[in-house]
């Protein structure tokens, strides 16, 4: 078989994903089988893959591969997200370039150029998927904005409105002057700012007299409506009652008595703007004070604010400084460090404003939600997310839906001609409870006005789980029945609340079953100095030039080497080069052994009999420990165990004790068994490094058209013996230490050595330790030995008889250094055996283990301590 040279990733990775989608592999339907689900977090229709697409990625594609390859009927459904703000900012900016402003269209014209952009761009990021080897059921990739998307969204809506879980209402919102749209809490990112306290005083009407307050936004004095303070502050009690003027606008307004106010806090008097704070408005509301909105929806000053009109709020503030300081207002200005809200989507600074707005009542939804994660109905790995969790929940508020774009699901709600409105699925339905309602045959649809605002994202993916099955409009098809609840669910930690606590809260609304099984949390990718990778930065490398660098499978090594659930993943390019490097070890260890000659009359030797047994028993134990470790969601530690089982135990050692001598063949038997293990390592491999296994595994031995490694069944553990594992890694010792003396020694390797053992020896071994360690005899002896250099495997000694080369100070130079690790060592041991707390609660298993580590320790050292005086005579 003519086997490349070289492992060419780029023509392997392509050949083989046609293939696989060419034959339907990643397909499912229901049928018998058990299956196996996960719904992509999908990716915004605007974006490009980037670090933590790989990441996310390539964890459930690891995830979905090993399900299927376990018999399962493996469902992984794609998609991506409409995206309202970010979608809809994309869109204007491309027509403003054409010179056209989003305000002279019409709606329907705008939302032309939204879905013309649409699908110019938006298949990118899941075309770029492809080529990390993502198996998604493409043929099941959906839209949130898709038909039957929207009228899942449009369906609970109504039926939450008509629940009375949706309101409308007046409220202070978080207002996004740059997207110049409401946002939720949730998408609120809160920075400590480096600001200004300003002190200014107010005239009290009528009187030689100030009251003084602190403000760090002096531009919102322009919108203040009374003034606050404590009703059992002495200091102001003479002014209860009292009218106070509003610096350089000279609007007069109440001095009320509130008991929020702190009075050890500041000058103990607060500035009431009831438009533009939270707790102003409760104010506000409590005493009647009027509410004066003084800015545009951009952050402008509109006509309210009486001065600096048009202009931007950052730029209003630093001139009503200086109108303070001219007209004598300002007493004082200090350094501040304060908590500024920035938009999640736009990083604008949010304005508090009131507004009316679509609410969703959360608390009640919430319950169900809660304590299914708290009782691990549902699971979260890694578990310390459930603390941040609970506080979130705990403390839920209502969620803010409406937004003001045009890009989105179109808020249900129709306004009549006297002001009041009502809710319906579409037009037909507003129209004939419309007519209803008002008794007016005769309306007409040109009567009603449907609401302006669309629905937040997070509406429509909050279904995501249910609504790619069709589960809203028709909750009992066969698709939602087979494949919800769905399984696992890869996501990051920062949309914990924003998406994932909403599904399960979803979840239990529309199914009265938890969306997944588990949700497994990823880090977040950093470079090596712990910063977060964005574009600004100039620190994210192109995921695509990785792939085209280090091949697809590469970047998913380098991707899993460093990501521990939920802990951050400190990325070097280096990871990638040294994926592609195991890839390359791969490929050279199989070129290795396809390229041995095979001779049937050939008789199989002890030591490959005797290799072959324990790669066997080491095999099973490293596919028991990976079924524990995918259970736990411990995908590094599930490559490491392969990267060592692969690169050590089976490279470095079955290899090299099977490999027939120089232009010599190898016996049928031992070949086939090769053969078999590599094969069973390859399936292990493939969920992590499906290409090259697939390459490899059609390469072993002539197979079927439609047969693949992605569909054979994945090995399974069987019985191994510890025993046996542990009496090899003694053998490993022999051979190193044997290794290391012919290094030390430059005795060259075809010069062979002999071997004597003082001590207990296993010599079902000593074949394998003769052909590595090119040793002619071993023999047992009673006694210490002379004229030999020595070694110690636990408390057995081993003799190499050196003639006249042995330096007797030299080698007593090594036993002392000897001595002294294996002291530091019973050292270590006896403080833990002589903690009571550890000997108390640590299992039995780890006490005797602990012992038996003591008791070694101790022979090994009256061994050395005999074998030095020896040599000092």
């Amino acid at each position: 078989m003519d086997i490349a040279k070289k492992y060419d990733p780029s023509s392997v990775e392509s050949k083989w994903y046609a293939k696989w989608m060419e034959k339907g592999y990643f397909h499912s339907e229901p049928d018998e089988r058990e299956p196996y689900t996960i719904v992509i977090p999908p990716p915004n229709v605007t974006g490009v893959l980037h670090m933590g697409h790989i990441l996310n990625n390539t964890i459930q594609d690891i995830l979905i591969r090993r399900a299927r390859m376990q018999g399962k009927n493996a469902c992984w459904v794609p998609g991506t997200d409409h995206a309202s703000i970010a979608t809809e900012a994309k869109v204007v900016d491309k027509l403003k370039k054409e010179g056209i402003d989003k305000y002279s269209l019409t709606r329907d014209a705008f939302l032309e150029h939204a879905w013309e952009w649409k699908e110019k761009h938006g298949g990118i990021i899941l075309e770029q998927l492809k080529k990390l080897g993502a198996s998604c059921d493409w043929s099941r990739t959906k839209f949130t904005m898709d038909d039957d998307m929207y009228e899942s969204v449009i369906q609970v809506f109504v039926d939450l409105y008509e629940k009375g879980l949706i309101y409308r209402g007046a409220r202070m919102v978080n207002w996004d002057p740059q997207a110049k749209t409401a946002v939720s809490d949730e998408e609120v990112n809160y920075k400590e700012v480096e600001s200004k306290l300003y002190y200014v005083r107010y005239p009290i009407d009528g009187e030689d007299e100030y009251i003084e307050i602190a403000t760090t936004r002096p531009e919102t004095i322009l919108g203040d409506s009374g003034i606050c303070v404590h009703p059992e502050d002495e200091r102001y009690t003479h002014l209860h009652g009292k009218e106070v003027i509003v610096p350089v606008i000279n609007r007069k307004v109440p001095l009320v008595v509130d008991e929020y106010v702190d009075r050890e806090f500041g000058t103990g008097a607060l500035k009431i703007t009831p438009a533009h704070d939270e707790n102003d408005h409760a104010i506000g509301l409590r005493h009647n004070l009027e509410v004066i909105d003084i800015f545009n929806d951009d952050g402008t000053l509109n006509e309210k604010a009486q001065v600096h009109v048009g202009v931007d709020r950052f730029e209003a503030r630093d001139a009503f400084v200086k109108d303070l300081e001219r007209e004598g207002y300002l007493i004082k200005e200090e350094d501040y460090t304060n908590s500024i809200g920035f938009s999640e989507r736009t990083d604008a600074v949010i304005e508090p404003r009131l507004s009316t707005q679509w609410f969703c009542r959360m608390k009640d939804m919430a319950r169900p939600a809660l304590d299914n994660v708290m009782n691990d109905n549902i699971q979260f790995h890694p578990a310390k997310f459930k603390n941040m969790y609970h506080h979130w929940m705990d403390n839920i508020k209502d969620w803010c839906i409406s937004r003001q774009l045009w890009w989105g699901q179109r808020i249900p709600a129709w306004y009549l001609p006297d002001g009041n409105y009502l809710v319906a699925r579409n037009e037909e339905e507003a129209l004939e409870k419309a007519r209803e309602k008002t008794g007016n045959a005769q309306l007409t649809l040109d009567d009603l006005r449907q609401d302006e605002d669309v629905l937040d994202t997070w509406f429509s993916s909050w279904l995501w789980p249910i609504s790619v099955f069709d589960g809203i409009r028709n909750p009992d098809n066969p698709d939602i029945n087979y494949y919800y609840p769905t399984d696992d669910l890869v996501t990051a930690p920062e949309i914990l609340f924003f998406w994932v606590a909403r599904m399960i809260m979803a979840g239990y609304e529309y199914r009265d079953e938890r969306p997944f099984r588990n949700v497994y949390l990823t880090g977040v990718v950093r470079d090596n100095q712990r910063r977060k990778m964005s574009k600004s930065l100039g620190n994210s490398p192109d995921p695509l030039r990785l792939i085209d660098q280090y091949g697809a499978d590469g970047v998913r090594v380098g991707m899993l080497l460093c990501s521990p659930a939920g802990n951050d993943l400190l990325f070097d390019e280096s990871l990638t080069e040294q994926g592609r490097n195991f890839g390359n070890k791969i490929w050279n260890a199989f070129r290795l052994v396809k390229n041995w000659e095979v001779d049937e009359q050939t008789t199989q030797p002890e030591h490959a009999r005797e290799a072959i047994s324990w790669f066997e028993h080491r095999l099973n134990k490293a596919i028991a420990e990976l079924d524990d470790q995918y259970n736990k969601f411990r995908l590094s530690d599930a490559l490491m165990n392969l990267y060592r089982l692969f690169w050590d135990d089976f490279s470095s050692w079955y290899l090299e004790i099977v490999k027939p001598a120089y232009q010599q063949p190898i016996d049928a038997d031992t070949y086939e068994s090769t053969l078999q293990f590599f094969e069973k390592l390859m399936k292990l491999l493939h969920p992590i490094m499906p290409f090259i296994t697939e390459e490899i595994w059609q390469l072993i031995r002539e197979r079927k058209e439609d047969e693949s490694i992605m569909i054979s069944p994945m090995p399974q553990a069987h019985r191994w013996e510890a025993p046996l594992l542990e009496a090899f890694e003694k053998v490993k010792q022999i051979i190193s230490s044997v290794r290391n003396i012919r290094k030390d020694k430059e005795i060259p390797n075809k010069e062979a050595l002999a071997l004597k053992v003082n001590g207990e020896h296993d010599n079902r071994y000593d074949p394998i330790v003769k052909k590595l360690a090119h040793v002619e005899s071993i023999e047992h002896v009673s006694g210490k030995m002379d004229n030999t250099l020595s070694f110690m495997v636990r408390t057995t000694e081993y003799y190499v008889p050196m003639e006249d080369l042995v330096d007797a100070e030299d080698e007593i130079r090594k036993l002392e250094e000897e001595l002294e690790y294996t002291r530091g060592f019973l050292n270590s041991v006896l403080k833990k055996l002589n903690n009571d707390k550890f000997v108390a609660n640590a299992p039995e298993k780890v006490v005797n283990m602990e012992k038996q580590k003591k008791e070694d320790a101790e022979q090994k050292i009256k061994t050395l301590e005999e074998r030095i005086k020896g040599l000092k005579g």
